[in-house]
């Protein structure tokens, strides 16, 4: 019966974690890109529609990922199961809206400052791997262990934007790059603490997720500065 009691607590307290994680991921994200219009005099109405897209289905994946660790936390499975599926279609429009809407970006001269327009166009690399994980994720997702581990390091991964605005990037200029990876790494180390704390060790999930970000994050700097690169984001302005 203790063991029982021990199990059950445990169960309860994963769920909780992963519960506050989500909130507080919601929580930076929303505050970034609220401080970057308090900063900013941006004309929300007269932005592209594209740029509005982007922020519903963005924003839209950051309510659904809070949405289905309540369900997990208050024992609603089954809706979360079904939720799942509106989840998991949500995950390629993501990457088409990405892309495209940086793609955009670059034709349109809207590049950050603090950003080369290749370095920018790299970070497209993030929204794959967000993808791989995702889809990594759903496949594995009657393996609740691993299914919940890698949902959290895809959303992690896609958190850099909202981090972007948050840290002071115009002075760290394109190394800045660098300052949102150990950001992330942040919430990602808090997962894994957990994780050893609670299991005695870190799941290897957690290490998969750490690698992802780790190679998203070595590819933008290999990628972002080569001349194949430049050449794509001349033809792209022209």
């Amino acid at each position: 019966m203790a063991t029982l009691a021990t199990s059950v607590s445990a169960i309860t307290a994963e769920r909780r974690f992963y519960l506050m994680l989500a909130a507080i991921i919601a929580v930076t994200v929303f505050a970034g890109f609220g401080l970057d219009l308090q900063r900013t005099d941006w004309n929300i109405v007269g932005l592209p529609a594209q740029v509005h897209l982007h922020a519903a289905v963005f924003f839209g994946w950051i309510i659904l990922y809070v949405a289905q660790n309540w369900l997990v936390d208050r024992g609603s499975i089954a809706m979360h199961r079904r939720l799942g599926v509106a989840t998991a279609c949500l995950v390629p429009v993501m990457v088409v809206v990405g892309v495209a809407t940086t793609v955009m970006a670059v034709r349109l001269n809207r590049v950050p400052p603090f950003f080369t327009p290749g370095l920018f166009l790299a970070l497209d690399l993030q929204i794959i791997g967000f993808a791989i994980l995702a889809g990594w994720a759903i496949q594995l997702r009657h393996r609740s262990d691993w299914h919940k581990r890698l949902m959290l390091c895809a959303t992690i991964l896609i958190m850099s934007p909202a981090l972007g605005r948050i840290l002071p990037m115009p002075l760290m200029g394109p190394s800045g790059t660098w300052a949102i990876f150990v950001a992330t790494m942040v919430y990602l180390g808090a997962a894994m603490l957990f994780d050893a704390q609670l299991r005695g060790r870190v799941h290897l999930a957690y290490w998969w997720g750490a690698g992802m970000l780790t190679l998203v994050q070595l590819l933008i700097g290999i990628v972002g500065f080569s001349p194949r690169l430049d050449k794509l984001v001349a033809q792209l302005a022209a």
